[in-house]
């Protein structure tokens, strides 16, 4: 079952997407909060694997939230989806540096908020499909947590390949069926590259792979 708590100020917005998500067999949300304090308490008496996360919140907004998940060992195993009204570049930029594993718009599909979930708890990233890769072009730009010149020389052939498709925004399951592998062994990959690039997450990787040119702003 996947924990799921959701934060936003908005009772009606929690409401439905608690209506959404607790209709899922394997999904249940087992935390609310209107503020960043509040989910921030909340977080650290109830175990939760997702956190569907707004941005402007009072009591502490979903950016500085999301950062202090991040920081905190105890909450380390918490995967952060940004759900906001505002498509804005900085916020993107801010989430995923803050360490967001995923960013959506509220008027996405309800299938691709139920998609957000699962992807995040497996460890895949998950963008709205509004929030074009020229933006994350943009993160990779000011990011350089690993130098651009030796992350691929720690990569095999393979690895670079699983790269490029993890830049390009594909799941494990999807990366399995272009490479023609086993789920597992596409999961072991991707385990593997972050290891090698000390990767805090998979967003991260989406960052090395624009960083180092394996993926570039209209790539086909």
């Amino acid at each position: 079952m996947i924990r799921v708590a959701l934060a936003d100020d908005q009772l009606l917005v929690r409401a439905g997407f608690r209506a959404l998500l607790d209709a899922e067999p394997d999904i249940e949300v087992v935390v609310e909060a209107a503020g960043g304090h509040a989910l921030l308490d909340a977080l650290r008496r109830t175990p939760v694997d997702v956190v569907l996360m707004d941005i402007r919140m009072p009591d502490g907004d979903g950016l500085w939230a999301t950062e202090q998940i991040a920081a905190d060992p105890a909450l380390a195993g918490i995967h952060v989806v940004i759900v906001t009204t505002f498509e804005l570049d900085e916020y993107v930029i801010r989430a995923v540096r803050a360490g967001a594993a995923g960013f959506l718009v509220k008027d996405t599909e309800p299938r691709d908020l139920v998609r957000a979930v699962r992807a995040a708890h497996a460890g895949d990233a998950l963008l709205s499909p509004g929030v074009t890769r020229r933006l994350l072009a943009r993160v990779a730009s000011g990011t350089r947590e690993v130098p651009a010149g030796a992350a691929l020389d720690a990569l095999t052939a393979r690895e670079r390949e699983v790269l490029r498709l993890v830049g390009l925004g594909l799941t494990n399951d999807e990366i399995a069926r272009e490479l023609f592998l086993s789920p597992l062994t596409a999961k072991t990959h991707v385990s593997r590259i972050m290891a090698k690039l000390q990767a805090r997450d998979r967003v991260h990787l989406v960052v090395v792979a624009y960083e180092t040119g394996l993926v570039s702003p209209g790539w086909q």
